[in-house]
């Protein structure tokens, strides 16, 4: 079975091509263009859009010539419908729409945040992991119960990713910021007292962002790493809470974040004391992909039709913990 899967619910436009047999799924192609802000600015979702609308044609154009297929040997598309940038999410829908009414082909609308597990699950080996999702537009701490993602933990604020982002654009980086913050975090050990706040199982990062930017004068790097430490800090606390409520014996990390190795190193610490098997996304597919709307797609076509065209929306605010996960 071949799937299509296109993301757009932000800076980048992907299309991916996954054939699935029984419960294995191999990644036949995966094409991304992403947008660059201005150094220093972040996503103009306008801007944003015209991107994806102006790289579409060619990234599905390279997308199918790699896999080494014809949209006409597909046999369903799915597409991100949320969560997500309006005018971004558009784009993807309008493309997959357009495609799936011409071809006839079923059209699956998927939430991007159940795209970063599935594809995760299926990339690692992961059966039950207690799942940190931490990116940009994502943080939340979850586990699987009765057909549904159940939320443990989550941001009351801005998410880790924005954390990053923001402190890395105050700075003069170029979004998305993660990776230059860590470079620069990793050449210090100079730790600098910053406010940490964890509230039960959930985190607040905020208080976190206006503190660090105060101190950036008395150095740069000192400054990363003293963020990164403390908001990886707050991260461990609640895992290492949720691991000890919901008695999972697996930790699988996914989202843009999943790719920083110090945060990887102080959660393998956490799976060390709970004797709790730890999971990675691989760092080519931490961040939005094709590949994680199209494997959401192949698994949903196990057990429902594809959606009416009238009802292929896009949610803005589509929060995962609200879709039932039949498959």
């Amino acid at each position: 079975m071949l799937g299509l899967g296109i993301e757009s619910t932000a800076h980048t436009f992907s299309c991916a091509i996954i054939e699935k047999k029984g419960k294995k799924g191999k990644i036949l192609s995966d094409i991304r263009k992403i947008y660059r802000p201005a150094e220093g600015e972040g996503i103009h979702p306008r801007e944003a859009s015209r991107h994806h609308i102006e790289n579409s044609s060619s990234v599905l154009s390279e997308c199918l010539i790699e896999a080494n297929t014809t949209i006409k040997d597909l046999d369903l598309i799915s597409y991100a419908a949320g969560p997500g940038l309006g005018p971004c999410l558009r784009v993807g829908a309008v493309v997959a729409r357009s495609l799936a009414s011409f071809y006839k082909i079923p059209i699956y609308p998927v939430n991007h945040a159940i795209g970063h597990i599935d594809l995760g699950k299926l990339l690692t080996g992961a059966t039950n992991p207690l799942v940190l999702l931490v990116s940009g537009g994502h943080t939340m701490l979850l586990a699987f119960l009765n057909k549904q993602w159940r939320v443990f933990g989550e941001t009351l604020d801005i998410t880790l990713g924005q954390l990053l982002d923001q402190f890395g654009r105050s700075i003069g980086f170029a979004s998305p910021c993660g990776k230059s913050i860590e470079e620069l975090a990793s050449t210090s050990s100079n730790y600098i007292m910053l406010p940490y706040s964890v509230k039960g199982n959930d985190v607040s990062f905020s208080g976190l962002l206006s503190a660090t930017k105060s101190v950036v004068k008395q150095s740069k790097v000192d400054a990363c790493y003293s963020l990164q430490e403390t908001a990886f800090a707050m991260i461990s606390e609640v895992v290492e809470r949720a691991l000890s409520f919901t008695c999972k014996k697996e930790l699988m990390i996914v989202g843009g974040v999943a790719a920083n190795k110090r945060l990887s190193e102080m959660l393998q610490a956490v799976c060390k004391r709970h004797r709790c098997k730890f999971f990675t996304v691989p760092i080519q597919y931490a961040g939005d992909c094709g590949s994680q709307i199209c494997w959401t797609g192949l698994l949903e076509s196990q057990v429902k039709q594809g959606a009416l065209l009238k009802d292929t929306l896009v949610i803005q605010s589509w929060r995962l913990d609200s879709v039932k996960v039949d498959y």
